[in-house]
């Protein structure tokens, strides 16, 4: 996942570090070119289960019937091997061919009763490790899967794969990463059904209404003094909705 790179410092004098690789990676679904990724390299099929999932390609880790990995791809066959495939993301809607809005009666709104404590949310954001942007997956206070990648998205979708291929339940779960929350971070969530996501970072405004409108809790800023909940309170124990 990292290369050693030699560089020269402005004050004078050399030095190594260790600087993370990157990897375009072609998603092959049944044949057909899907899309190309950048990835952080290993660890591929928990991404691809969880990326398949989230795009709405697969709506069980049961429907890949084989993975095969090789350099530079990931080829796929499923089940369904006539099932037409593309990349969802973010539904958007508009009139006049512009666009102006994301329609949330086209996505899938959570349904969890989970209540979960602050303590358990610090002790996911305690669990968030490395140089790379990383997001956890926790259950009833105990960190289930773990992913770093170039792109906190990535990470998620690695994270939201091993809990499929582990049969978790999702809707028992809360997805905890570093950086800013975004809407397509917010989508993900819904189409795994994960009812609460916590970020070191803070979220931006489309991913607050988009997650206020689908009963997803959005927590910012996890683990510091400043932690807020911005969406959905009843999800945090000890708090109203």
């Amino acid at each position: 996942m990292f290369k050693k790179i030699a560089c020269t410092r402005i004050g004078g004098g050399s030095v190594t570090y260790a600087a993370a690789e990157e990897k375009p990676v072609a998603i092959f679904v049944n044949g057909r070119h899907l899309t190309t990724v950048i990835l952080s390299p290993g660890g591929f099929e928990d991404f691809i289960t969880g990326y398949l999932y989230t795009e709405e390609i697969i709506r069980s880790a049961d429907e890949i019937e084989s993975v095969r990995v090789e350099e530079n791809r990931i080829s796929v066959i499923t089940k369904n091997i006539f099932k037409r495939v593309s990349v969802k993301k973010t539904i958007l809607s508009g009139c006049g061919g512009a666009v102006s809005y994301i329609d949330t009666q086209k996505l899938p709104a959570i349904e969890s009763g989970i209540v979960v404590a602050v303590p358990e949310i610090e002790a996911a954001a305690a669990a968030l490790t490395g140089p790379l942007d990383s997001v956890v997956l926790a259950s009833e206070g105990r960190v289930v899967a773990r992913a770093e990648d170039l792109d906190r998205h990535n990470a998620l979708d690695r994270v939201i794969g091993r809990g499929l291929l582990d049969r978790l339940d999702l809707s028992r779960t809360v997805a905890v990463g570093t950086g800013t929350v975004t809407s397509e971070m917010v989508r993900k969530c819904l189409m795994a059904n994960i009812p609460l996501l916590a970020s070191t970072g803070a979220p931006t405004a489309l991913a607050v209404k988009v997650a206020e409108e689908t009963e997803l809790c959005i927590v910012g800023f996890a683990g510091t003094p400043e932690m807020a909940v911005y969406t959905h309170p009843e999800r945090i124990a000890g708090m109203e909705g």
